[in-house]
């Protein structure tokens, strides 16, 4: 599989499990629909990584795209660590 598109259906498991998030049944299926976002999201940041050292992609895209999912990720983490004390 060419690795930009399994970057775009990586991203559009993130975006999926953000939303069953919102519908989640408990506290606790919701932190786990995040953590699977969490999952998603850092497997996004691999393949980005990936695709910028490969240099068969445009870096600069690539480069927006990378700092914007590492700040997803920040976002998941933070989110995920304060439902956890709270369960």
């Amino acid at each position: 599989m060419n690795c930009s598109i399994y970057v775009v259906d990586v991203i559009d498991d993130i975006s999926a499990n953000v939303h069953e998030a919102q519908s989640a049944q408990s506290n606790r299926d919701f932190l786990h629909k995040l953590e699977i976002a969490l999952k998603e999201a850092r497997e996004t940041e691999y393949w980005l990584k990936i695709l910028i050292k490969s240099e068969t992609v445009k870096g600069s895209l690539f480069q927006s795209l990378l700092e914007e999912s590492q700040e997803l990720n920040r976002i998941l983490i933070v989110s995920t660590d304060k439902l956890k004390r709270k369960l």
